[in-house]
């Protein structure tokens, strides 16, 4: 079974990269869900997907964490299984995770990615698939988060976006708080099948994505990823 997640530097609902996840599906209609739960649902980022998929040939659905037994009848296993793609959104990723775990999110996700079904994100939304990243889910300042290990990478969203972003990253990486990773500027994306690297897709050729490590010298090589123009 082919392990698929497409990750972008952006928490910003996009047709040109919901549409290219909802087509690595394989499906002429694809269910696509919506996991809001680092934004604490808010409803005009929800609205935004419905008006996005509403462009695209897939089945819209939002799953909510705040439920209660008596209204919600299916495990959240369950809701995750029927998907074809899950997308992340962007807000609190250190909020979000404890959520997760607290309700068992975290491994349900994991079931359906090793059955196939599509991961995917942005901001938070791509921050918690790899094993760590700087996230300002904290007060005061920019802090390292442990994600999720589906790759066993660091990772750094909006990577031209904000100006401490890309030297903090670099820092942790020579000190060694971060393992070698991938970055995205806000509009460019990651194809990982397998937990390797298929492609990288823009929506202009300003934004790429990027892998920085360190080389035998200790300075960091910042290596930019191919990239294919996308609309």
């Amino acid at each position: 079974m082919k392990r698929q997640l497409l990750i972008y530097g952006s928490g910003r609902h996009t047709v040109p990269f919901l549409k290219y996840m909802a087509e690595v599906t394989g499906k002429d209609k694809p269910n696509l869900c919506f996991i809001p739960t680092a934004s604490g649902e808010d409803q005009d980022y929800i609205d935004s997907f419905y008006e996005v998929c509403t462009q695209i040939n897939v089945v819209p659905h939002v799953m909510s964490v705040w439920i209660n037994s008596y209204d919600q009848k299916e495990s959240f296993d369950e809701v995750i299984s029927k998907m074809d793609a899950i997308v992340v959104g962007g807000g609190n990723t250190l909020n979000m995770l404890a959520i997760w775990k607290a309700q068992g999110i975290d491994t349900g996700l994991k079931k359906a990615y090793n059955n196939g079904v599509v991961m995917g994100g942005g901001s938070a939304g791509s921050l918690c698939w790899f094993n760590g990243g700087t996230t300002d889910s904290r007060p005061k300042e920019l802090s390292i988060v442990e994600g999720m290990k589906f790759i066993d990478k660091s990772h750094c969203p909006h990577y031209n976006s904000e100006k401490s972003r890309r030297p903090l990253y670099h820092n942790n990486i020579i000190s060694g708080q971060l393992s070698d990773g991938y970055a995205c500027d806000d509009r460019s994306a990651i194809h990982f099948i397998n937990e390797e690297v298929y492609t990288s897709i823009s929506l202009d050729d300003e934004n790429h994505s990027y892998y920085v490590h360190v080389k035998n010298d200790g300075a960091i090589e910042e290596v930019q990823l191919p990239n294919t123009i996308v609309s």
